[in-house]
């Protein structure tokens, strides 16, 4: 499943490091990337989304094809890193992407997304609460470019029946007695921010002192870590493969659901919030498509659908009133009242300069 925020040295933002990367595409239309992209041009039937892997039920998108009669020619990435290039470089010509927050900042600051008219977004407008719309407001501050989705923390997954102590501070992922069995993200800004959550930093620092520490942090843990993984905490946790693993909310939701030993906390230390959300390209060739897709996604049936497939926390108002699941709707892993936590971040666009700074540390660590 999706959320993967940062193999920043897998994403250098050449269509070099997009080979080197190996996006993950499942899609109908490969075919159409490269030259062929300038096929769709003009064809009002079609919208091209461009979303993370295992990011949306794919109900919805039948259910979209029937009622507005227009094609969806659907592909996927597995980071904002692998994404990026492809749209900078205009190889692919897409209607709708998924962004996260601080690659929407970039995008912006790269003009390569185009204002949204939100009259043409009634759900959109009615549905997302408010609350997120501010959250997104720290990298989209007149809410022009960007539509809620999805939404959630980051933190830690344990096995009850192999933790005696509380689990409240990421420092328990440098305890040695869990040798082995501690999972770490293979990301770089996820990884840097439980060191410098650890160190009482800002997990969007530029200070190379602070950095320092956490790289060192880093390099400590390293001899005590399984495996650094992404989509993999899921899965060896579930099997008993692991004790301690870093995963996103929304896929601890599932966990639990296959495993009920597992439970989910977010440190005292603070921990990233994160938001992902539709954007539409500046060189979109089917806008009015683009509104349509974005505007069903934000229908209420249309969000709860995709909220019970991937788990991950919806941002829609209207939606989570009609889960029925108590439990669910009130679970404090889906939907937390952040209030009860403090330092509480959102990742911020660190710039050329920052990327390549995460990257060279992020190189060290993995050099030991």
């Amino acid at each position: 499943m999706k959320k993967i925020i940062a193999m920043l040295l897998c994403g250098a933002l050449s269509v070099a490091a997009l080979t080197g990367c190996g996006a993950s595409e499942n899609t109908e239309s490969d075919a159409h990337n490269g030259d062929e992209a300038t096929v769709k041009v003009g064809d009002n039937g079609e919208v091209y989304v461009y979303n993370w892997g295992e990011y949306i039920d794919p109900e919805t998108i039948t259910m979209f094809e029937e009622e507005t009669g227009i094609k969806v020619i659907y592909d996927e990435y597995d980071t904002n890193e692998t994404m990026y290039p492809k749209v900078q470089v205009g190889s692919s010509v897409y209607d709708v992407i998924c962004p996260s927050d601080y690659m929407v900042a970039k995008m912006m600051e790269n003009d390569l997304l185009q204002e949204l008219n939100f009259d043409n977004l009634p759900n959109a407008k009615a549905n997302i609460g408010a609350q997120y719309y501010e959250q997104a407001a720290e990298f989209d501050p007149n809410n022009s470019y960007f539509v809620p989705y999805c939404w959630g923390t980051v933190g830690i997954l344990y096995d009850k029946t192999q933790v005696d102590e509380p689990v409240t501070s990421w420092s328990i992922l440098w305890d040695e007695k869990y040798a082995d069995n501690i999972l770490m993200q293979d990301s770089v800004r996820d990884a840097f921010m439980v060191a410098l959550k650890l160190n009482g930093c800002s997990m969007n620092t530029l200070d190379e002192a602070q950095l320092q520490v956490a790289k060192q942090s880093l390099i400590d843990q390293k001899p005590i870590v399984q495996a650094y993984v992404v989509d993999q905490v899921r899965d060896k946790m579930i099997g008993g493969e692991a004790i301690l693993g870093v995963i996103y909310s929304g896929e601890a939701i599932y966990t639990q659901r296959e495993n009920p030993n597992l439970e989910y906390v977010i440190p005292e230390e603070g921990t990233n919030v994160w938001i992902d959300g539709w954007v539409i390209p500046k060189n979109a060739q089917n806008v009015a498509n683009a509104e349509k897709f974005i505007d069903f996604m934000c229908r209420a049936d249309i969000a709860l659908m995709n909220f019970d497939y991937i788990t991950y926390s919806t941002p829609n108002d209207a939606a989570r009133e009609l889960i029925e699941d108590e439990e669910i709707k009130n679970s404090n892993i889906a939907f937390p009242d952040l209030s009860q936590y403090k330092n509480l971040e959102t990742f911020s666009y660190l710039g050329e300069e920052g990327d390549e700074l995460y990257n060279s540390l992020w190189k060290e660590v993995m050099s030991y």
